[in-house]
Parts: structure tokens; sequence; C-alpha cells
């Protein structure tokens, strides 16, 4: 089979699996929504609150995977499976430690949290239940994020697939248990998917664990290892700082817009969030695949995998730019049902349509340097991306408004931020120093 060929079915084969376990936990907000959504405004508000405070906290903590599978991949590809799983169990162990400070935290913050949200005394008395109580499944949120991480750098996608699409099943029927057959409401709406979240955890130690006992590894933490995967994850938790920073500032100036533009900029953010989601599925394949070959010390295979994950990457952005582009003029109907609604958005999701393929490269990149464990690298050019951003943005607010000023923010997104991050990236892979990082 010709070498192109082989490296497809290794992307695809990594990539579509990747893909379905991303889709579990938007899938389990559904569900959750879904089953409060019938108790009445009131709890399902109080969810709304609940489950922003922890979306922040868990998309803060992602690089628990992104950091352990670059480590793990770059043992496997060099041969040594012990130490490759002695790595992906040091960064479990990592994540036990910072789960578990951060539900203390959040357990005795919670009421000050849920104040900082100004909602009525009823929802608000909800959200501090609700909240309350899934703060205890943060450790096993993260401990499963490293144990994907693990499995992923082991090259194997699918057994995370078969773990989140149980977890979903279980959690479906616990919360219909606790919700409505023990009556607890939406504090029931919470245990539920805390048992479901450990019971995950439980699936992963198991595996992990036989995992262990083939390779020989040791399960018990390793101070020098657990050190090393705190060091490799704090670059990349400032990296996804810098994100959300990007994020958030964006969603200030929209809602400084008014209203009807805050409302059109959540329409092109989801569809945007949304075509991100088949992009992060290659990116953690690019991911699993150049680490594997760095590990064996093939600079040229991973030379032939950046090739390859980026073509892939801008012909699927093409293909989505031209959706975007050619639905333009009706999304907004779809997603509020308000004909009105579809004018006033329809630039700013031209504009999408046009940075299709310029966002779905980034998103391949940024998979590329984090398999190659290049952290630090990442963490510096996401500072660099938001001062150039920052006039951008800053020009938006001053002189923004209406729907012409929603096009405005969408050029300032996808274009200045996005082209700035695509040049931070890009210089990098351009040179070797990448490919010479020590994990």
């Amino acid at each position: 089979m010709p070498a192109h060929a082989t490296l497809n079915r290794d992307i695809l084969r990594l990539a579509v699996p990747a893909l379905g376990s991303l889709i579990a936990e938007p899938l389990f907000l559904i569900a959750d929504s879904a089953m409060v959504g019938h108790l009445g405004p009131a709890p399902l508000a109080a969810l709304a609150i609940g489950s922003a405070v922890l979306q922040t906290i868990v998309g803060l903590m992602v690089f628990l995977a992104y950091a352990t599978t670059p480590a793990v991949a770059r043992r496997f590809g060099a041969g040594d499976f012990s130490t490759a799983v002695s790595a992906g169990v040091d960064g479990m162990w990592l994540a036990l430690g910072i789960g578990a400070a951060l539900a203390l935290a959040g357990f005795v913050a919670t009421p000050l949290i849920v104040q900082l949200f100004g909602a009525t005394p009823e929802v608000s008395e909800l959200a501090r239940s609700y909240l309350g109580i899934s703060v205890w499944g943060l450790p096993a949120m993260l401990i499963v994020f490293a144990a994907t991480g693990l499995l992923r750098g082991m090259q194997n996608t699918v057994t995370p697939l078969w773990i989140a699409a149980a977890g979903f099943g279980a959690n479906i029927l616990l919360n219909a248990f606790f919700i409505y057959g023990l009556q607890w409401g939406v504090a029931g709406s919470a245990a539920g998917t805390v048992v479901a979240q450990w019971a995950m955890v439980a699936a992963y130690v198991w595996i992990v664990g036989r995992l262990a006992r083939r390779h020989r590894a040791p399960v018990l933490p390793r101070s020098q290892g657990v050190r090393g995967s705190a060091r490799a994850g704090g670059w990349l938790f400032l990296r996804t700082l810098s994100l959300r920073i990007a994020l958030l500032s964006t969603v200030a100036v929209a809602s400084g817009l008014g209203t009807k533009e805050l409302a059109g900029w959540q329409i092109v953010f989801t569809i945007f969030s949304t075509a991100a989601f088949a992009l992060d599925a290659l990116a953690i394949a690019a991911q699993a695949l150049i680490g594997k070959s760095l590990g064996a010390g093939d600079v040229h295979e991973v030379r032939h995998v950046l090739a390859r994950t980026v073509a892939w990457g801008a012909w699927f952005g093409v293909i989505v730019g031209c959706g975007v582009g050619a639905l333009s003029g009706v999304l907004g109907f779809l997603f509020t049902g308000d004909a009105a609604a579809s004018t006033p958005i329809q630039p700013a999701l031209v504009v999408l349509a046009v940075a299709q393929p310029l966002c779905s490269i980034v998103f391949v990149l940024d998979g590329v340097l984090i398999g190659a464990g290049d952290g630090r690298y990442l963490a510096l050019a996401g500072l660099i991306n938001l001062v150039v951003y920052a006039p951008a943005l800053l020009l938006v607010a001053v002189f923004g408004s209406g729907a012409a000023g929603l096009a405005w923010l969408s050029v300032a997104f996808f274009g200045v931020y996005m082209l700035a991050r695509l040049g931070t990236l890009g210089f990098r892979v351009r040179g070797s120093a990448w490919t010479a990082i020590p994990v």
C-alpha cells in the first residue's frame, strides 16, 4: 500500500472515533437540559448557571489530555511501552490531585459563585444545590481527560469512544431515576451525572490497570513523572487561557453592540464551533501520530503527517465554507424561526465562510505542535496573538454598531485573530526546532 494511503488510513482510524468521543460531553449537557427542562424555567435557569461554571473549569483543564497524549505517544513510538503507560498513569494522578483541589474549593465557593450571576432567589437556591453536588464530579472529569490522553497516545481512540457512549447512556438512565424516580429535581440531574462520571473513571482504571500489568508499568505516581506532566500541562493551560480570554472578550464586545447583535454572534460562533468539532478530531489524530513519529525518530514521517493533516484540514475548510456561504441567507431563520433575523447576520456568516479554510488549518497546526510537546511556544504564541487581536477588537467596540458592527467583529475574530494564530503557528512549523522538543 502506498505511504500516503497508509497515512490516510491511520488518520481516519484515529480521527473518526475521536470525533464520537468529543461529541459525548455536549450530549451530557443536552440530556440534562432536556430532562430538567420538563421541571420548569427555574430549574433550567439553575442548570444554565451551574453548567456555565463547570464548562469554564473543564475547558481550562483540557490540557490534561493534551499534555498526556504527546508524552505517551513519544514513548510508544520509541517502543518503550512500559514508560509510555507510566507517563499516562502519572497524568491521571495529577488529574486526581487537581480535581480534588478544585472540587473542595468549588464546594466552599459555590454560594459566592452563584451570587455573582444575580439570579432570582429561587433560581439561586436551585443553582447552589446543583453546583454543590456537581463539583464532586470534577476529579472524575479530569481523570477521564488524562486517561483519554493516555489511550490516544497509545494510538487507541476507539476505547474512549465506547466509554463515552456508555457514560452517556448511563447518564440518561441515572438522571431519569434521580430526577423523576426519587424526585430530587435539578439536584438529581447533578447526582446522576456525577455517578456516571465516576463510573467512567472505574472503566478507565480497569483498562489502564490491564495495560500496566501487560507492560509491567508501575501504577503508583512517580514524583518526577508527575512534575513533568504538571510542567507540560502548565504551558498548555496558559495556551488555553489565552484562547478563553479571546473568546470572552469577543462576547463582551458583541454584547456592547446590542442584544440582536449578541444573539447573531451566538449563531455565528455556534456554526464555527460545530465545524471545530470535526477539526478537533483531526487535530487529535495529528497529536497522536506526530508524537509517535517523533518517538520513533522519524522526522520525515513527522513532515509527512504535517502535510497530510494540513491538506485534509484545508479541504474540509473549503467544503464547510462553501456550505456556510450557500446557507448564509437562511441560517438566521433556521436558528430563530424569524425571517428578519437572517439579513443582519448574513455578512458575518459570509466572513466566516471565507475564513473557514484558514480556521481549519489553524486547528490542525495547533494539534501538530501539541503532539510535538511544544507547549511553551504555544503559550507564548497565545500571548502574542492576544496583543495583535486587542487593537482590532477595541476598534470594533468603539466604532461598531448594528449589523455592520457584527460583520466587523467577525472580521476581527476570524480574520485578524485567526491570521495571528496562523502566523505564529506557521512560523514555528516552517522551522525544525519543534521536532526536537524533549517530552
